[in-house]
């Protein structure tokens, strides 16, 4: 804040390490990870190299530089970015093993599995229909006019039903689960670590992994291949309803749904669902045990949960839509 009033910006944290060595001074933290390097009465002003605080002039580093400062600025970043990923992989590794290891054991609550099915599945149950169902809709809404144009009408329930069972179902169901339970998650686990309670249940002898994790991740399990069945069904009648109102045969419509979705398509579509389902329930709890401190890390952890879920779902059904395709 002092440095900001006296009209110094804060240079990165690279900058000012790298320009702190070689003047042979100290780096002081400050607000977001900025740091101003000091040395002597000196301080180092990013690019403009360093400003006596006496404002009586400034020394240019003749070895550093303003380009090779910056260049060493980005490489550090990506450096701790890539460093941060790897790190987040190996977490949610190693919690998925140890979470498994433990259900093949059958060290399982199902009191409090019970209660996490409920949580992460009942109680999404609404949103999930209410959202793949209008997606339904939608798709006829654009499909039934063309459909009918090219007088193959009776191919339309079939294109619909495959889009969901595939593709639609299973990924609005994920999305859907990440936003409202994966954060929940995230945020409970996170409190539980802001507050201390985890170490209470170490202090317990008990492990938090097995009391904690293992019930979200079966939960996940088994909860979203029934929402995706569900949701495909929702899916699949609210363009129904639409295809119906537009002109189309209710027989026509339902037989084409029948004669083009085959059982595969719908193991698929549960496939993935298990997928996701893992994905979310170890994402939520992996970033909620790595929390930090106050209640802002718990928000930036149910934020990242959220993003880390969406954003893998997708990676992961392109790989599974390679797979089965």
């Amino acid at each position: 804040g002092a440095a900001r009033e006296k009209g110094l910006w804060l240079a990165s944290r690279w900058q000012a390490e790298a320009a702190s060595r070689w003047r042979g001074g100290s780096c002081i933290a400050v607000a977001r990870g900025g740091c101003i390097a000091v040395a002597g009465g000196w301080l180092y002003r990013g690019g403009q190299g360093w400003l006596h605080r006496g404002g009586r002039g400034v020394e240019t580093n003749p070895t550093l530089g303003v380009k090779s400062a910056m260049i060493v600025g980005a490489v550090g970043r990506i450096g701790q970015r890539t460093l941060e990923g790897v790190t987040f992989v190996g977490e949610a590794t190693k919690l998925w093993c140890r979470a498994t290891s433990l259900v093949l054991r059958g060290a399982i609550d199902w009191r409090n599995t019970l209660q996490q099915m409920e949580l992460i599945g009942v109680n999404a149950a609404a949103l999930v229909f209410l959202t793949v169902t209008f997606g339904g809709m939608v798709m006829a809404v654009y499909s039934v006019s063309e459909f009918q144009r090219f007088g193959a009408t009776e191919y339309l329930g079939g294109l619909i039903g495959l889009s969901i069972v595939r593709e639609l179902g299973p990924v609005l169901t994920a999305i859907v689960v990440a936003a409202r339970s994966g954060s929940a998650i995230a945020a409970e686990i996170g409190t539980m670590k802001v507050t201390e309670q985890l170490d209470a249940l170490r202090a317990l002898a008990t492990d938090p992994i097995e009391y904690l994790v293992v019930p979200r991740y079966l939960a996940s399990l088994i909860t979203l291949p029934l929402l995706t069945i569900m949701a495909d069904v929702c899916g699949t009648m609210g363009g129904f309803v639409v295809a119906v109102g537009a002109g189309v045969s209710r027989e026509i419509y339902l037989k084409s749904v029948l004669r083009l979705v085959k059982a595969d398509h719908l193991l698929t579509g549960l496939v993935k669902a298990v997928v996701f389902g893992t994905l979310i329930s170890i994402v939520g709890c992996q970033q909620g045990f790595r929390t930090g401190q106050g209640a802002a890390a718990v928000g930036r952890a149910t934020t990242n949960s959220v993003v880390l879920c969406v954003v893998l779902v997708h990676i992961a059904d392109y790989f599974l839509a390679l797979i089965f395709g």
